[in-house]
């Protein structure tokens, strides 16, 4: 199986200065893309972590917020990679929009948002997402999928639609701050364009070209 990619070349002429506002460039057009059923959830992006003995793992997350600091994602804060980021904060992000020939690379360092951060964005969840947030312990085992259901529903009794559900303590943010964010974009012949921003000591960001 292999796919011919002829899209359009990338240069170093046309990148933001800032790898943040080069990424919303793309994410823009990616989200286009998905309003016309060509990209499914452009946000989905590969969260890959690492235990404090090397052995990676990974998982797709939703993209929740990016700003100049970085992307920000939420989880419960006992589930695997949030275990694996309190003891390795180093962190990669990988989005996948293989409809465009296109994927952003991020490697960085992830931190927990605050709690007024955390807060403001569960809020803005869907009441059923409130209510599975404090349902699932993530990432531990369950007897069966009527366990899981009964705690919702138990749940779902206890904080009726229209009525607030709280925070849970265990469940928030992390912000990657990226120290390296590479641009793919698939072209002929397998001569793919890889420009690649590495964060520099003063602040600012150096662009290179990695060979395909």
């Amino acid at each position: 199986m292999r796919a011919h990619y002829r899209a359009e070349g990338l240069v170093e002429s046309d990148l933001a200065p800032h790898p943040m506002d080069q990424f919303a460039r793309w994410f823009k057009q990616a989200a286009q893309a998905a309003v016309q059923g060509v990209v499914y959830e452009p946000n989905a992006m590969v969260v890959g972590t690492a235990d404090p003995d090397g052995r990676p793992s990974s998982r797709t997350v939703l993209l929740k917020q990016y700003d100049g600091q970085g992307f920000v994602f939420y989880t419960n804060y006992d589930s695997r990679k949030a275990r694996e980021l309190a003891a390795n904060p180093y962190v990669s992000l990988l989005f996948p929009w293989h409809p465009m020939a296109r994927q952003v690379i991020v490697t960085g360092t992830a931190r927990r948002t605050g709690r007024d951060e955390t807060a403001a964005y569960f809020r803005t969840r869907p009441h059923g997402s409130q209510l599975g947030a404090w349902a699932s312990a993530q990432s531990s085992v369950v007897p069966s999928r009527t366990t899981l259901d009964s705690s919702y529903a138990e749940l779902s009794a206890r904080y009726p639609e229209g009525e607030q559900v709280p925070v849970p303590p265990n469940w928030g943010g992390f912000r990657v701050a990226p120290r390296t964010v590479e641009f793919w974009q698939g072209r002929e012949n397998r001569l793919h364009d890889r420009l690649r921003y590495t964060a520099q000591p003063d602040g600012g960001w150096k662009v290179e070209r990695l060979s395909p």
